[in-house]
């Protein structure tokens, strides 16, 4: 699916305690894709994706449906914006649906009890498309770590935000929740949303997303379609491994195999 182009980046960099985390990055995304964003650890990625939502001081430029970041207040970079943060932690025994209806906080919704008829619509449709609408009385803290996943990700889908940040959403999950939560977050752009996600599964990159950028001690270093992005070039270069590749069901397998 190809679609408008929505978030651009242009000089972005990021300095914290004097060091340079980030350091000129600049892309164009568009509405529709699935972006990976991969990198080793410590290459800046939690970094990007936090810049890009205004969430800490940067240097450089964002824009963001051809406004810019910087002009914006902040319940409308919440309502552009819909942020998942690593891990699925949840201290409050709140009932799922009202964790959901969290994420009509930047539209107003200050009472999960108290949803107008467009946000008790957003809730519904944001734990349809996770199938946890079964989990709607039952509290959070009482659920499995890959239905506090779904729950978690219903949250942000209720923002209803053009761009979804989900920074490593498959992590200590078990192989099924990670296809999963992947499949969720395909099925989000495919209706229309701009998602970029953090991941080190290289394989789960290569197989969802329909672009993936590669960061490296705080630079860009490849961008395109997993095929090319992760290519035996970048693979040795930048994660000192070999892959195996194949295509399975015409779906692109890419596997880190062996150390370098």
């Amino acid at each position: 699916m190809t679609g408008t182009t929505l978030l651009t980046a242009q000089n972005l960099g990021v300095t914290l305690g004097g060091r340079a985390v980030l350091r000129d990055v600049s892309l164009s995304l568009s509405s529709g894709h699935l972006v990976a964003l991969v990198g080793p650890n410590g290459a800046g990625k939690t970094t990007l994706l936090r810049a890009l939502a205004g969430l800490l001081p940067s240097q450089g430029e964002v824009r963001i449906g051809g406004d810019a970041l910087s002009s914006l207040r902040l319940r409308e970079r919440a309502r552009r914006f819909a942020y998942l943060p690593q891990g699925h932690a949840v201290h409050w025994p709140l009932p799922a649906r009202d964790i959901v209806a969290l994420g009509r906080i930047p539209h107003g919704a200050t009472d999960p009890s108290r949803l107008t008829p467009r946000d008790a619509e957003a809730v519904l449709r944001a734990m349809q498309a996770t199938d946890v609408v079964e989990f709607s009385e039952r509290r959070v803290t009482e659920l499995s770590g890959g239905e506090r996943s779904r729950v978690a990700l219903a949250r942000v889908l209720a923002v209803e935000a053009p761009v979804m940040l989900a920074d490593e959403p498959t992590a200590s999950l078990d192989p099924r929740y990670q296809i999963d939560v992947m499949t969720n977050l395909r099925k989000a752009a495919d209706g229309g949303m701009l998602v970029i996600v953090v991941t080190h599964d290289l394989g789960l990159a290569a197989r969802f997303a329909d672009m993936v950028l590669v960061l490296s001690e705080g630079r860009l270093v490849a961008q395109g379609p997993p095929i090319d992005a992760l290519s035996e070039k970048v693979m040795s270069g930048v994660f000192r491994v070999s892959a195996f590749r194949a295509e399975h069901q015409r779906e692109a397998v890419i596997v880190p195999w062996a150390g370098i």
